[in-house]
């Protein structure tokens, strides 16, 4: 099994390669921004059972790199079964609102990025004619909430844009699957507490992510609660909704 993995140095997509890396010995092709943090982690899938292991530093603010490093992708292993995008910020919602050039950051890094990658890979993916396509999205992207909007906003244009996707996609036996994991204890989400219940670790968001896959699903929230938990948020009234601190 052949993987690309976008964003490799993340929380949930070290947790992810590591599974695949111990459950099908699979070879990767390993796309981040941080040299030393992705040379660590393909010595730790080889120690894991990788069959082979490729790294690419790239920076993701340049995206007439992308074809370049796909097409490194492609030509390394010919056929990628697995695609998984999980590169991102989390930013301040606060500065987005102060500073414009915040918000079009976050946007570009949360949303035109990945949809770049995106029409790069489905076109590669169009030619292979099979294969999954995986983007890891939030809950965050279902309801726009006063605390994190922006951030909402960046993951609901990807998600919308999945759906379109996946529609072509499916017609050539191509997998599009959108991620929406809740609260993650990851770097990203250091200085939020994390005292309620319903924190998940990325070993936990891993394992969802390789059954959904091997089931075909075409969208599956992280853990499976945060389905019925969005199902509420999104039905509230609006007149109750502009009153609550969410």
């Amino acid at each position: 099994m052949n993987i690309l993995i976008i964003g490799a140095s993340s929380a949930i997509a070290t947790a992810t390669a590591r599974l695949y890396a111990q459950k099908y010995k699979a070879n990767f092709f390993l796309v981040a921004r941080d040299e030393a943090r992705l040379s660590a982690l393909a010595d730790d899938l080889k120690v894991r059972g990788a069959t082979a292991v490729t790294i690419k530093v790239t920076d993701f603010t340049d995206d007439a790199a992308y074809p370049q490093w796909i097409e490194e992708a492609f030509t390394a292993y010919k056929t990628i079964d697995v695609t998984l995008i999980a590169h991102g910020i989390l930013g301040d919602q606060e500065a987005c609102e102060k500073d414009v050039n915040k918000m079009k950051e976050m946007m570009f890094i949360n949303g035109f990025s990945p949809l770049a990658m995106l029409t790069e890979l489905a076109n590669r993916y169009e030619k292979q004619g099979s294969g999954t396509i995986a983007f890891v999205s939030s809950v965050a992207g279902d309801r726009g909430r006063s605390s994190n909007y922006v951030y909402g906003a960046s993951k609901a244009v990807v998600t919308t844009f999945l759906q379109g996707l996946r529609v072509r996609m499916a017609k050539l036996g191509v997998q599009v699957l959108t991620i929406k994991p809740g609260f993650v204890d990851t770097p990203m989400t250091a200085d939020i507490d994390k005292s309620g219940p319903l924190w998940a670790k990325p070993e936990d968001i891993a394992v969802g992510i390789e059954k959904a896959i091997v089931k075909g699903k075409h969208e599956v929230y992280l853990p499976f609660f945060w389905r019925y938990i969005m199902g509420i948020i999104m039905h509230i009234p609006h007149f109750v909704f502009n009153k609550l601190s969410l």
